[in-house]
């Protein structure tokens, strides 16, 4: 049985390369991408695996720069030859779920979420990069007119969807109108320790930009003056969000993973104010013996339970957070038990499942 894993790009690794990481594991095969970054892979499981890519990599500047070939992605993908395997295995949140198969062929995607830029966060993203009005405006408008239609037309080609959370499930079955079955991606929960102190600093990890929602919290801990908040992370709107700070928040940019897990068991709580699929840092914070205060809508919603593993709160608003924060105070949480529940969604559980389902699919295509 000859199987095939198919990605958009290999270039920051993050929780979807994980994913890929592991169904490698479990079923070692050649891996299509569109693009991939040698620097950014060098010294990790995919510099040793061998990669396809398409003609996207020979592209000028696609390396770092691949999202401005957003409108060739559904030619590429759809140029990949995969004739000579029997199992397609796709990784998708953009494109990959697009690729070319025949009848003869079993498609299983595990779905990160469909294009959030296309559909979801459509206005958003125009307002963030400036593309509101203008003709780069009615450019940009354009190809992602054609990447929703790509999107429908392409929804029909897998034969099974995985969804990564109940949340991406029910977009899955509203924009595509398919069912899926949620497996929860693999977090390496024990990679992170607890601490035998918890510090008076509130802590956020997260890139900054703008659906992040970075800013609120920013903006809330300028109410709590006396309370720190120690932010993590970087990205475009790292200047913006400096300006709105008080005196009580510290920036640290990027840091190293010793340095993140040593900051995610001593943080008295972990602030998640955005909208994620799934949302991997929730759950290295509580596998670090650190609650989580989450806004209380996609994945958190799901992994964060209220009162006892954290608390949610309801309204994206700086008020509704600093209202979470104060209710927070009142409370205590066992940091033993936080650990106990991230490993609900450990590496051992993902393979596990994932196989299962693979293999079941499988025995079914081609008894």
């Amino acid at each position: 049985m000859k199987t095939a894993i198919v990605h958009e790009w290999l270039t920051d690794l993050t929780g979807s390369e994980k994913v890929v990481e592991n169904i490698y594991q479990l079923y070692p095969s050649p891996l299509y991408v569109l693009v991939k970054d040698p620097e950014s892979i060098k010294g990790t499981p995919f510099e040793n695996m061998e990669i396809h890519t398409s003609f996207i990599q020979k592209l000028p500047g696609a390396r770092r720069g691949y999202r401005n070939y957003l409108f060739l992605f559904p030619l590429a993908v759809e140029q990949f030859d995969l004739r000579e395997y029997d199992v397609i295995l796709s990784s998708s949140h953009a494109v990959a779920k697009g690729v070319l198969t025949t009848h003869e062929q079993l498609h299983i995607t595990y779905c990160h979420t469909p294009i959030r830029y296309a559909w979801d966060l459509y206005f958003d993203y125009l307002e963030a990069s400036n593309l509101v009005r203008g003709p780069r405006s009615w450019f940009a408008r354009w190809v992602l007119h054609n990447i929703r239609k790509f999107d429908i037309i392409s929804s029909s080609r897998p034969d099974y969807y995985i969804a990564n959370s109940e949340y991406v499930k029910r977009r899955i079955k509203k924009i595509y109108g398919r069912d899926a079955t949620v497996i929860y991606p693999p977090v390496d929960v024990d990679r992170f320790h607890i601490s035998s102190k918890k510090e008076d600093f509130y802590l956020v990890v997260s890139r900054l930009v703008p659906y992040k929602k970075v800013d609120l919290v920013v903006e809330a801990f300028r109410k709590l003056p006396d309370r720190k908040l120690v932010v993590i992370g970087e990205g475009p709107e790292l200047k913006r969000i400096k300006k709105l700070a008080g005196k009580n928040v510290e920036f640290l940019g990027h840091q190293i993973f010793e340095n993140l897990a040593d900051y995610y068991a001593r943080a008295r709580a972990l602030i998640h104010p955005q909208v994620e699929d799934f949302g991997i840092v929730p759950v290295e914070a509580m596998a670090s013996g650190t609650p989580v205060i989450a806004y209380a809508r996609g994945g958190a919603a799901e992994t964060v339970v209220d009162g006892r593993t954290g608390v949610l709160f309801h309204n994206q608003t700086p008020g509704s957070l600093v209202r979470a924060i104060r209710k927070f105070e009142t409370m205590e949480f066992d940091p033993y038990e936080l650990r106990q529940h991230s490993t609900r969604f450990n590496t051992e559980r993902f393979r596990k499942e994932f196989k299962t389902f693979v293999d079941d699919k499988i025995e079914r295509f081609f008894k």
